[in-house]
């Protein structure tokens, strides 16, 4: 009887410490769901209020476990090591959930210095699921959450480094991997093509790689500033693979007819680049105007108050290239769409931006004297995008700067349309003209105008 009833004793304590086992275990997998809520092992839903106290629980089910053990005999202690083997897995999954949550939250350190969630934990998402979703190694680690290795705030006030990929990205799943499948230490693959593909259809910023970038085999050192500005420059310094010319003189003469029609004839610096904005290209004799305004008559707007600025359009860079004699510096923003037009602006000794118009601008809040367009936005862009792009123009235009439509063209019927898009920045009219696009019989116009952005107190 006293064996059986001790056998009933012993059976008893097992069965309350294996419920007080498995509860911890369930509750702790609650913890982390708390955690990482979009992990493919927690697909359940768990309230904020079943999780919250849970480490608290678990520390409650770890005393008592270990009170039991203290009370049994070292008989059944003794037949009952894996118990102390699971208090210790518990205990250590306890600690890893403290960890991460000190992770997170020394990461999150605002600029201030105080402690706020990150943008991604506020929203309940994962920062590093992203991660969990590529399976390149290098765009995993990239993606990773880097913290400073000295434990506290880096120069700019964070604790970590979020190196972040455009959410563009994740419906380019292959096309991104592809681009970062590569050897480590070793050569980049020539494919800059596949880059711009995925920056053109919106996956920008792309992430840095660890590969080097291929250089042309024969590179030679450029001209002289003086001449560079108005020669064209040596074949061997691009890299031609992924072009229908294979050189400068074959897209000077347009030879392919295809590949870079925004400007089929901006490679000739002789003839048709040389007059541009010296003289009047373009005269509508039906309405006796132009679209073509003329750089010193710009200029004359604001003497002596544009020193910087940037060209975004379709071309080599002579814009910049006539304003330089002008003393005005001027980025150009350019992709190398049919023909290596970076390459061409910088052998000029110009500076081009290689960035598309889905990239918010690099440059900070009234800061340039001049924006100017050309040839670039015109009637294929929507509405809603032309709004975009000139709120962040307007954005980076100081008080007082100027804004230069240059020959944008449209359908005769969206032109109210348009206009009404540059109206709405509220700008000081200079200069403003519509002309009928000759070549298209009337159904198409050119407009063109020179505005001022006011200054907007606040």
């Amino acid at each position: 009887m006293k064996l059986n009833m001790r056998f009933r004793l012993k059976k008893g304590v097992y069965a309350f410490t294996f419920l007080f086992a498995i509860l911890a275990l369930i509750l702790s997998i609650l913890t982390l769901s708390r955690f990482y809520p979009h992990s493919s092992l927690f697909t359940t839903t768990i309230s904020e209020d079943q999780t919250q106290d849970a480490t608290k629980i678990i520390d409650n089910i770890l005393d008592k476990i270990i009170t039991e053990l203290k009370n049994m005999g070292k008989d059944e202690e003794k037949h009952t090591a894996f118990l102390t083997e699971i208090l210790f897995q518990l205990g250590s999954l306890r600690i890893s959930v403290l960890n991460i949550k000190s992770q997170k939250e020394s990461l999150s350190v605002s600029g201030s210095g105080s402690r706020s969630a990150h943008p991604l934990s506020r929203s309940g998402e994962s920062y590093n699921e992203a991660m969990e979703f590529f399976l390149i190694e290098e765009i995993r680690k990239y993606v990773k959450l880097k913290p400073n290795r000295l434990g506290k705030q880096n120069f700019m006030g964070a604790n970590g480094t979020f190196t972040s990929i455009g959410h563009a990205c994740f419906s380019m799943k292959e096309e991104l991997e592809e681009y970062m499948d590569y050897d480590v230490g070793d050569f980049c693959k020539d494919d800059w093509k596949v880059a711009q593909k995925l920056m053109v259809h919106g996956c920008d910023p792309l992430p840095r790689r660890r590969c080097f970038a291929r250089s042309p085999k024969l590179y030679t050192k450029p001209s002289p500033i003086n001449e560079s500005i108005w020669k064209l420059p040596e074949d061997h310094n691009v890299r031609w693979s992924h072009y229908r010319c294979k050189s400068f003189a074959c897209l000077a003469r347009n030879a392919t007819g295809k590949g870079f029609f925004k400007c089929s004839d901006c490679f000739n610096l002789t003839h048709h680049e040389k007059p541009r904005w010296m003289q009047v290209v373009y005269f509508d004799p039906s309405t006796n105007s132009t679209p073509d305004f003329l750089i010193e008559d710009v200029l004359k707007i604001k003497p002596g108050e544009i020193r910087i600025g940037l060209d975004f359009s379709a071309g080599t860079g002579t814009f910049a290239a006539r304003l330089r004699e002008f003393n005005v510096s001027i980025v150009t923003a350019t992709i190398n769409l049919g023909a290596p037009f970076s390459e061409m602006i910088a052998l000029r000794g110009l500076l081009p931006l290689y960035l598309t118009i889905n990239q918010r601008l690099p440059f900070f809040d009234n800061t340039l004297d001049i924006i100017h367009s050309t040839r670039f936005l015109d009637g294929w862009i929507d509405f809603i995008l032309l709004d975009f792009v000139l709120y962040d123009w307007d954005r980076v235009l100081r008080p007082g700067g100027l804004l230069w439509i240059d020959s944008f063209f449209c359908a005769k019927d969206d032109l109210e349309d348009y206009l009404e898009a540059f109206r709405m920045l509220r700008y000081k009219k200079h200069k403003w003209v519509v002309v009928p696009k000759l070549d298209k019989d009337g159904s198409e116009v050119f407009f063109s105008a020179v505005l001022e952005k006011p200054p907007r107190p606040f």
